[in-house]
């Protein structure tokens, strides 16, 4: 086996050339075949008990070829990136010159390295100073909500509809005189400013009376969702059943044992505004980090290789799958629904993806420069939170060395933003 390591003509990357026995080659075709005979269903031979001269004559040898080369590879092309201690940043781009049973595996891998990173200042920069104090208003508007969450529906009997009353109607929608699928409803629940209806349609039940019966004209949206009904005109024949008005409770001690732990108002709106508090300085703290990282950035020369932001990209994108599904959508839904596809997506998250692997590649060039560690206890501490969150055993997650080196990373990586920070000078 032969494996030559070279340099093209462009920044950052690397080719390497392979040449596998075909003696290895053959191998692992061989492993292929054993693990894959199951499938092959051939006449005049149980399934997965047919001979290999026979698999091969009735499917041609190239069958195996490209699960041959994904058995071979891989460790190979691994140990060689090792062993030319080549920091790589993207997905190897392999030419298959040649793979044919009987010859040698001939083919090229071409890779893009880590840049070289040229730190500019990033001890005493100056930055300015993220501060945010709680005002009243923001106790208020807290206490407010609270208020919303205790509101109780009160039934109106003198009056007609007004803006921002709780409805119950029953409805059914007509087109050119025909009833249309999921137009009718009874004893529905509206509020009345919500715009969760045909626009129009909760303007027109305003001043509506208890049990009085209306039509009710609009028309429906031209990017409605419904292809049938976008654009038309519509008739709703409504009928009003209950009229309701939200009653917020008084803002007083009462309240305030009603909806927390406290006796009286006074020691609820202390405790809202330490909680205000704490989000503001967690607030800060992150603005200023952000800040400090922004101006490193800046001062810094780096060429940043196009495989990199693919797979900071590719990242993105994965997150973005993960919380689709917590939410029961997939990828394509998602992008349908906004009407764009997989390439417009990519393109707009590629500015921020350029950002993601600078800021990277700047902390590790100053994690390396000022020999900042994880320490052992630190490390520990981290593997015993999150034992504890996901209820394993830390002894379990101490013999995990990936999960470990991970957590290393991520420590060194927050004590080089904290060392940035410590250094700059706040304006």
């Amino acid at each position: 086996m032969s494996i030559k390591v070279e340099k093209t003509d462009k920044n950052n990357e690397v080719k390497l050339s392979f040449t596998i026995e075909a003696e290895k080659f053959e191998e692992a075709i061989q492993k292929v075949y054993a693990k894959s005979a199951k499938y092959f269903n051939i006449p005049g031979f149980r399934r997965g008990k047919a001979p290999y001269k026979i698999v091969e004559r009735q499917y041609g040898a190239q069958v195996f070829y490209e699960d041959a080369f994904n058995e071979v590879v891989p460790e190979i092309y691994e140990k060689e990136i090792k062993d030319a201690k080549l920091e790589v940043v993207s997905r190897p781009e392999i030419d298959i010159t040649q793979m044919e049973k009987g010859k040698d595996l001939i083919f090229t891998a071409v890779v893009q390295t880590k840049p070289e990173v040229k730190l500019g200042k990033y001890k005493g920069i100056e930055i300015k100073k993220f501060e945010y104090t709680v005002k009243d208003a923001d106790i208020d508007h807290e206490i407010g909500h609270m208020a919303e969450k205790n509101a109780r529906l009160v039934n109106i009997e003198d009056r007609a509809v007004e803006k921002d009353d709780t409805t119950v109607i029953d409805f059914e929608g007509f087109v050119d005189g025909e009833a249309f699928e999921g137009g009718k409803a009874e004893n529905h629940e509206l509020v009345i400013g919500s715009n969760t209806f045909i626009p129009g349609f909760e303007d027109q039940i305003i001043g509506m009376k208890l049990e009085e019966e209306k039509d009710i004209k609009v028309t429906f949206p031209e990017e409605y969702f419904s292809k049938e009904l976008a654009g038309k005109e519509a008739t709703f024949k409504v009928k009003l059943h209950e009229i309701k008005k939200k009653e917020l409770p008084e803002i007083d001690d009462e309240f305030a044992k009603d909806v927390s732990e406290f006796d009286t108002l006074k020691e609820l709106k202390a405790s809202i505004k330490e909680k205000l508090e704490e989000e503001n300085k967690t607030k800060a703290k992150y603005e200023t980090e952000e800040e400090a990282i922004k101006v490193v950035c800046e001062n810094t020369q780096i060429e940043i290789p196009t495989g990199m932001v693919e797979t900071e990209i590719d990242n993105m994108v994965r997150d973005i799958e993960q919380r689709l599904n917590y939410q029961g959508l997939g990828i394509k839904q998602y992008l349908q629904m906004l009407n764009k596809t997989e390439a417009d997506m990519r393109e707009e998250f590629k500015e921020q993806a350029e950002k993601n692997a600078k800021t990277k590649l700047v902390l590790e060039e100053i994690i390396k420069s000022e020999k900042i560690e994880a320490t052992e206890e630190l490390v520990k501490e981290k593997l015993e939170e999150m034992a504890k969150s996901y209820g394993k055993d830390i002894e379990e997650l101490e013999k995990n060395e990936n999960l470990k080196k991970y957590i290393e990373e991520g420590i060194k990586t927050e004590n080089a933003i904290k060392f940035i920070v410590d250094n700059a000078k706040i304006k």
